[in-house]
């Protein structure tokens, strides 16, 4: 996958993960859910749980990189 930002990960790996927990709980899929195996949940569920993740990782990617297009404005005046 492309990295479009040279300094890493835009969300720690502990903030995916318990945004990813939290949006099962949000869904009511954690009683599914055992000792962090997900294999009892559907595809279905899943996909449920990663397309909110996504839709919310694009705003976030979108807004970092707005932010950093600012910035390189504000230090490169036209």
């Amino acid at each position: 996958m492309a990295q479009f930002f040279p300094t890493g990960k835009i969300l720690s790996e502990t903030v995916r993960h318990d945004f990813k927990y939290e949006l099962a709980e949000e869904l009511g899929l954690t009683g599914q859910i055992k000792n962090g195996y997900w294999g009892n949940l559907s595809s279905r569920d899943c996909g449920r749980v990663g397309g909110k993740i996504g839709g919310n990782m694009v705003k976030v990617m979108v807004k970092r990189a707005e932010t950093l297009l600012a910035q390189q404005d504000s230090l490169n005046p036209h």
